[in-house]
């Protein structure tokens, strides 16, 4: 009976969930809703989907606002209609326009104009609203003899008071004021609640043709769509029919057997035969296809990528070339990639260099017809809406500080602050792009949802992906990642570098699986700059496990992830991995269903095989189980009954409640973060690619992986890693650096990217001309060749891009004051005629070089020196990663630089961190900073600290447990402490 209704999807504007309008619904004894969200379908097919499972009837509509300004409320008479809305929104969504005063001549839409607003003349579609606050003026009005044309509009945006409140504070933060300013305009009134059937009789007893007339508009509404994921709704067919997707696939599929299989086994063609089966007999086989058409485009166009997801663990994906991985060699379980009882298609996430991504995805929405990016929903947390309700009721900053982290005094803003805060945590607040999701439908994608075009230019949903799936559209994840960029230059690098070096594929993992320097270099976790295996926690993994095959980096690489770690199982890896004679511990059924990993649940699909033959649940059954480990179906009714399914199925196959819950705490401890056995395979394939590099040609990948900005750590990092391995590393150079950092044999030259506040014309300037008339002799031709300001050549100069010239800085940046002086904001122009400077004789000016450290410091962020010389007195320690060994048990003095800091929380709450660091002879050091530590001993920003604690040792790996800490001073600037000479600076 309501036509008008908003969910908080009216972001920064509604306060009710959509499940709770539903029963707001039911309490009041209303049986059709219209959900009618302020310029927003986000809530729209999710209020269908819920309403199945209560007795009112859902209509679908949009509440067409400019601001907070009604223009009118359209009600969608059918899916027809629902797309034509969606089609108006979306137009005026992508080209900013304001909503007219009119509507659009609907073929399949009932308008409703507000009563202020009603025009002189309808269509047969449209109506007045009449609120309980109009109903004065229309006893006095000429459309009191027109009540054909009325209709009640109650509008509902609150259940209570406090809803309104909230309401209030979420308007003054969408228009960024104080709430005491807040324009009544802007806000709803308090009266726009649900009534009672009986009540609004009441309200309207003057007028009952008004309430005939609503529910025979929303009589007239009536709008489905299909949940049951029977059929789903991506683009059906890529050619014209089914046959022939399904002629192609099997055509594409056999034309890459040569490639992947010199001489296919029985096995690998029956592998084939049941997966094409399968994909054909769930209608998969255009998803497929598609994915095929996106990496062969990739492909033509030297894009490197790799494939992972459940996907992985297909052959069919495997001969198409969407992933590299091997599900027979590895043994991959078939049913985590497809079975018959699954509903939706298989994951294939696709990552791109962060380089390419962007035209891949342009090609996607050029290629096919009906395509949109995929949104999530950014709610408001609670230390940021604390901060938003502070600065709306005028506190001051100190204060606010205070409430963002809990603490209150007597103050009564404050408490509203926290008890608001609370009450708008989880609230969403605006939309948000997927990280890649992509949507390719069969219908045009109106049909489900109006779209946004935000700042990337493409048409975005106006849901997520858990409704998306809900309806039956499947994304295809569309991803980018640095560690393919790194890949990709690295080799162009090393041809350019080492021209005479033997060719390699790099996609040969036949050829690097059995590789003698990988293997060492994963035992040893020397991997610094490698994709996913560079990072303090898989280094120590790796140390711990001594892995050195292929096989056990996938491992490694899903029981690293958090659920994993967490619950206790890496470490029961690792003890059975090293230790055969633990692997009896483990129950006969767990090691029965995964023997590769010694009854260890280690990766996704575990969850399924566990599920299936431990607990005797359905295959459809233990995929629910799965999905809904992810947090996002947690509390969906399904999943609810396949946990209680669970534990009947364990009580009736005997075994103990004790056992059915250390079972089920695995599962539950680990689903929801951890890879599937194809996913981390997809991985370790590039993890390989980039220590093949690391070990063969550790300078180039180096460069390239600067180039990238990095990985896991700051660019320092990676200077010094290349430094490790023999390079000789200089500053930016005029004569020859480029944007990016270069390499000519050993030596490494900084690019100018890296120097801060360096601009971009000054750099294209400078490589154009060198690129055009040859390198530069001294500063003055350079001055004369690059129109420069000064401000730019003095930042040039004090990197040291000039040292090639034999002159100290303090000279150079004199002859640049003399030269450009009156040129010291912007470049000059390129001058006609060659210009004189004037010449002087200047005398002699002292130079201490570690002014270079200070200026590379400030310029790009890190000293291209040891940090250690840079200390303001004598060593407190000497001793060494290499000695730790004998130390162990120990307390021990070490002095540290500091790499990287991780932040976690103990079991208790308690606050504690990781560090790493580099010792003098550049290796690494780690450090666990327990509670008490942590809190006595924190970290104080960049540089060197002198660290005491115990070393501890695990599996043959060595860290420190700090008792104390204490960052130590580095010697005073010389450059501002030096009795020497004062620069025109």
């Amino acid at each position: 009976m309501y036509l008008n209704t908003h969910s908080w999807y009216s972001f920064k504007y509604g306060t009710i969930p959509p499940k709770e309008l539903f029963e707001e619904a039911v309490r009041h004894n209303v049986y059709t809703l219209a959900l009618t969200d302020i310029n927003s379908t986000s809530a729209c097919l999710n209020f269908v989907r819920l309403s199945q499972k209560y007795p009112v009837k859902p209509v679908l509509g949009i509440d067409f606002r400019n601001g907070a300004e009604q223009q009118f409320v359209g009600l969608a008479k059918n899916n027809e209609g629902f797309k034509e809305l969606n089609d108006f929104l979306s137009k005026h969504l992508h080209e900013e326009l304001p909503i007219p005063d009119k509507a659009p001549d609907f073929e399949n839409v009932f308008v409703i104009y507000p009563f202020y607003k009603a025009p002189a003349e309808l269509s047969s579609h449209e109506f007045i609203g009449v609120s309980p606050t109009d109903l004065n003026r229309l006893r006095f009005s000429d459309w009191r003899n027109r009540q054909e044309k009325l209709v009640v509009q109650q509008t509902v945006t609150f259940r209570n008071k406090r809803d309104f409140n909230a309401h209030r504070l979420l308007r003054a933060i969408d228009n960024n004021t104080l709430l005491s300013k807040l324009p009544k305009s802007e806000e709803g009134e308090l009266h726009h609640r649900m009534l009672t059937h009986q009540k609004l009789e009441e309200v309207y007893a003057d007028f009952p043709q008004l309430m005939e007339n609503t529910e025979q508009l929303l009589h007239d509404c009536e709008i489905t769509f299909d949940f049951s994921k029977e059929d789903h709704k991506n683009q059906r067919y890529y050619t014209n029919s089914e046959e022939e997707d399904y002629q192609l696939l099997r055509k594409l599929a056999f034309d890459g057997l040569p490639y992947r299989y010199e001489d296919p086994s029985d096995k690998i063609l029956d592998r084939i035969d049941m997966e094409l089966d399968i994909i054909k007999q769930k209608g998969f086989t255009s998803y497929f296809l598609i994915n095929w058409d996106i990496v062969n485009y990739a492909r033509k166009k030297g894009y490197f990528y790799v494939g992972r997801g459940s996907g992985a663990n297909s052959i069919v994906a495997y001969l198409l070339r969407i992933t590299d991985v091997d599900p027979i060699d590895l043994d991959l379980y078939f049913e985590r990639f497809i079975n018959l009882y699954r509903e939706n298609p298989p994951d294939f996430d696709i990552d791109f260099s962060w380089r390419d991504r962007e035209d891949v995805t342009r090609y996607i929405f050029e290629r096919f017809n009906h395509v949109a990016l995929l949104a999530t929903y950014s709610t408001f947390k609670f230390r940021a809406v604390v901060r938003e309700l502070g600065k709306v009721f005028g506190l001051p900053p100190h204060e606010i500080d205070m409430l963002s982290e809990g603490k209150i005094g007597n103050d009564e803003y404050g408490k509203l602050v926290l008890q608001y805060g609370k009450l708008i945590e989880d609230f969403p607040s605006h939309l948000s792009i997927h990280a890649g999701g992509i949507l390719i439908s069969e219908k045009p994608i109106h049909y489900y949802t109006a779209t946004d075009l935000p700042p990337k230019g493409y048409p975005t949903t106006h849901f997520d992906m858990v409704v998306a799936e809900d309806v039956g559209l499947y994304k295809f994840d569309i991803l980018s990642q640095r560690g393919l960029g790194k890949i990709k230059d690295a080799l162009e690098i090393v041809k350019v570098n080492q021209p005479d070096d033997p060719q390699f594929d790099i996609h040969d993992m036949k050829f690097l699986k059995r590789d003698p320097l990988i293997k060492n270099m994963l035992r040893e976790a020397q991997a610094i700059g490698c994709f996913y295996v560079e990072s303090p926690a898989m280094r120590m993994l790796l140390r711990k496990l001594r892995a050195d095959d292929y096989l056990g980096l996938v491992a490694a690489s899903s029981i690293i992830r958090p659920g994993v770690a967490k619950s206790g199982m890496m470490r029961e890896y690792i003890l059975r991995f090293r230790h055969p004679e633990r692997r009896k511990e483990a129950h006969p059924t767990m090691l029965k269903i995964m023997p590769d990993t010694f009854g260890v649940m280690v990766y996704q699909e575990d969850v399924i095989k566990v599920a299936h033959y431990f607990a005797g649940l359905t295959l459809a059954e233990a995929d629910v189980l799965r999905r809904g480990m992810s947090g996002k179906y947690r509390s969906r009714d399904e999943f609810q009954k396949v946990r209680n399914k669970y534990f009947e199925n364990c009580q009736e196959k005997g075994y103990t409640l004790e056992l059915s819950k250390e079972i089920w705490r695995q599962i539950e401890s680990f689903a929801g973060y951890a890879f599937s056995k194809g996913h981390s395979a997809s991985y370790a394939v590039e993890s390989f690619q980039s220590l093949f590099l690391k070990a063969y040609y550790p300078l180039e990948y180096m460069v390239a992986t600067v180039n990238n900005f990095g990985g896991f750590y700051r660019t320092e990092i990676y200077i010094h890693e290349a430094r490790m391995h023999g390079a000789e590393v200089h500053p930016p150079c005029v004569n020859v650096s480029t944007h990016n950092t270069q390499i000519e044999g050993k030596d490494v030259y900084l690019g100018f990217e890296l120097v801060k506040d360096l601009e971009h014309k000054a750099v294209e300037a400078i490589v154009q001309e060198r690129q055009k008339n040859g390198l530069f002799k001294q500063l003055d031709e350079f001055v004369k060749r690059v129109p420069i300001s000064l401000e730019q050549l003095s930042l040039l100069i004090r990197v040291g891009a000039f040292k090639f010239t034999g002159k100290n800085k303090k000279e150079l940046l004199w002859k640049a004051h003399f030269m450009l002086g009156k040129n010291k904001k912007s470049a000059p122009g390129a001058s006609l005629f060659e210009v004189d400077y004037k010449q002087f004789t200047l005398p002699r000016l002292s130079y201490n070089l570690l002014e270079d450290a200070f200026d590379e410091m400030e310029l790009i962020g890190f000293p291209l020196c040891s940090p250690f010389i840079l200390l303001d007195g004598p060593l407190k320690s000497t001793v060494l990663v290499k000695d730790l060994a004998k130390y162990a048990g120990k307390e021990v003095v070490i002095m540290g630089y500091l790499v990287a800091i991780k932040n976690t929380s103990t079991s208790k709450g308690g606050r504690m961190n990781f560090g790493t660091f580099l010792d003098m002879d550049g290796h690494f050091i780690d450090t666990v900073h327990f509670p008490p530590s942590a809190a006595k001993y924190p970290f104080r920003g960049a540089g060197i600290y002198t660290i005491t604690g115990k070393v501890v040792e695990e599996f043959e790996f060595y860290t420190i447990e700090v008792n104390s800490m204490e960052k130590e001073r580095y010697i005073d600037d010389p450059r501002y402490t030096d009795s020497g000479d004062q620069l025109p600076l």
